[in-house]
């Protein structure tokens, strides 16, 4: 199964790869894959969830949770499905996903599409977790006249049945949506969410493209509203050197060249907030020694996608066999012990 999933992600047009895939873990996981092996060492407990580990899928593969029980399968500690709107949408016109194989990258500019959140919601509802974390990621339909509205929709929806919601307000693919990030836009979207998320952690996902008083805004509100937890962050709008003709699309760029932008964000938001958050690290996360650094600088979990593509579904459990033996071989009885401590 993992070979024919690596040779998708590899050979096929990058969206038809993407949609094959999550076939295929679909069918998988209802053939009863099997479960991760317990590892202790690295069980982690943040916002009152206890991680099996700190890798997790991050929101963008499993966009309407039909691979729930597959991506666990792989050895992820959590999964987190989504973006889900209020209302089903296509998304943006084809071609929106692009491979950089020569820098190990992607571009996308999918737009949100999904199939809204009733349905969405059910299938997570019914998915076999198999011991791991289910996080539900919401936004915005591109269309919505009150987007403060839809993620409310979103959390109310999807709070019953995750472990916890993520805030999607930091994709560079939904007009205006970044705005959402900003003073008293933030305030007031987060506090309108808090109110409709019963006892479910509530988690906020930034862009890396953040500067220095967006990062400070964002501290502040977190702290201020009690998020429970801070991603770290999306896809940049930035452009690194690039080797790939496909260099210049338009779109979020995620793999490789976020990993030193996303790697400084992590340390400005861990100072901005004084390590009152919790912080989860993502962009260019592709090892154990990543995974493990990204820890080192305060983040308390991990969350990976691009990577896949490139290292295929073997990749989950390489990190985490890759991240114990740092741990072992730093003297950590386990993952909290190392967290900040870099």
């Amino acid at each position: 199964m993992t070979d024919l999933l690596s040779r998708l992600a590899r050979t096929l047009d990058p969206e038809t790869a993407h949609i094959l895939a999550i076939r295929a873990l679909g069918g998988w996981g209802t053939a009863r894959a099997p479960m991760a092996r317990p590892m202790p060492r690295l069980a982690m407990r943040v916002a009152g969830i206890d991680f099996p580990n700190p890798v997790g899928l991050a929101a963008g593969l499993d966009k309407d949770a039909r691979a729930v029980t597959g991506l666990m399968a792989l050895g992820f500690g959590s999964v987190e499905v989504g973006t889900m709107t209020p209302r089903a949408q296509p998304g943006n016109p084809r071609p929106r996903l692009f491979r950089l194989a020569e820098d190990r990258a992607v571009i996308n500019r999918m737009g949100f599409n999904n199939g809204g959140l009733d349905a969405g919601i059910a299938r997570a509802a019914a998915a076999d977790r198999r011991g791991g974390v289910l996080g539900i990621n919401v936004g915005a339909n591109k269309d919505a006249t009150d987007r403060v509205a839809d993620y409310v929709a979103g959390v109310r929806a999807a709070a019953p049945v995750a472990d916890y919601v993520t805030i999607n307000v930091s994709s560079p693919n939904t007009p205006g949506l970044r705005d959402l990030q900003e003073g008293a836009a933030l305030a007031e979207l987060l506090a309108a969410c808090m109110d409709v998320r019963g006892h479910t952690p509530l988690f906020l996902k930034i862009a890396p493209d953040l500067d220095a008083a967006g990062i400070d805004g964002v501290a502040r509100a977190a702290i201020d509203q009690r998020v429970d937890a801070l991603v770290i962050g999306n896809t940049t709008i930035s452009r690194p050197a690039l080797r790939s003709a496909h260099g210049g699309e338009t779109g979020g760029l995620s793999g490789a060249p976020l990993r030193g932008l996303a790697a400084r964000k992590l340390a400005e938001i861990r100072a901005a907030t004084g390590a009152q958050v919790p912080l989860i690290a993502a962009g260019g996360i592709d090892s154990g020694a990543e995974a493990y650094a990204r820890i080192r600088a305060g983040a308390s979990l991990v969350q990976l996608y691009s990577a896949l593509v490139y290292e295929g579904p073997g990749l989950p459990r390489r990190i985490v066999t890759e991240l114990t033996a740092c741990l072992k071989r730093d003297g950590f009885a386990n993952v909290a012990a190392a967290v900040g401590a870099g």
